[in-house]
C-alpha cells in the first residue's frame, strides 16, 4: 500500500503542458509523428496532436513487452497496447512521456518502436524530468526538471474534463 508523499513541491501540470506544447511546436515538422508512452505520455500526445493540428494521427506505445523487469511484473492486462496508425519506416518520431526517471521505460519503448520499422529519427520530449537516470537517455526537451527522493513517485493524472494534474505518492 502506498501513501501520499509529503512534499513541498508544487507543479502546475497545465502550465507545464503549455511549455511542452511550445517545445514540441519548435521540434515538430509536417512529417513528424507524435508517439505517446502509455499512459501519461499517450494523453499528452493526444492533446498535443489536436492543439498542433497535425495531419498524421498520433500513436501510442507500450513498454510491456520489452521491459527488463518483465519476469517480476508480468504482462499487465489493460488498454496499454501499442497502436501506431502510420508507417514507422523513415518517419521522424517525437516520443512523448509524462515523467522521465531511470530511462528504462524509454529504452523499452524504443525497442518496441523498432519492432514496427526503422524511423528516420526518434526524439524524446517529456513533461517532467526527475533525474535519477540509470541509462544514457536524455530528453531533447523537458518542461520541468525536479528532484525527488527515491521513495517518492510523481505521475500525471487526467481529469474527466481532460485537464492534467500531478499525483505524488510514496513507494
Amino acid at each position: 500500500m502506498t501513501s501520499p508523499a509529503p512534499h513541498t513541491l508544487s507543479l502546475d501540470a497545465e502550465a507545464l503542458y503549455g511549455s511542452l506544447l511550445e517545445g514540441v511546436r519548435r521540434l515538430a515538422t509536417p512529417d513528424t509523428a507524435l508517439v505517446g508512452i502509455w499512459s501519461g505520455g499517450a494523453w499528452l500526445a493526444e492533446r498535443l496532436a489536436a492543439d498542433l493540428g497535425l495531419k498524421t494521427p498520433h500513436g501510442v506505445i507500450s513498454s510491456a513487452l520489452h521491459r527488463d523487469d518483465f519476469s517480476s511484473r508480468g504482462l499487465a492486462v489493460g488498454k496499454d497496447a501499442t497502436h501506431l496508425p502510420f508507417e514507422v519506416d523513415g518517419r521522424r518520431i517525437l516520443l512523448i512521456d509524462d515523467v522521465l526517471y531511470t530511462g528504462r521505460t524509454t529504452r523499452a519503448v524504443i525497442n518496441e518502436l523498432f519492432d514496427f520499422g526503422r524511423p528516420a529519427s526518434v526524439t524524446l520530449v517529456v513533461l517532467v524530468d526527475r533525474g535519477g537516470r540509470e541509462l544514457p537517455i536524455e530528453p531533447a526537451f523537458s518542461a520541468a526538471r525536479i528532484a525527488l527522493p527515491d521513495d517518492e513517485r510523481v505521475s500525471l493524472d487526467r481529469t474527466p474534463q481532460g485537464r492534467f494534474q500531478f499525483h505524488f505518492e510514496r513507494v
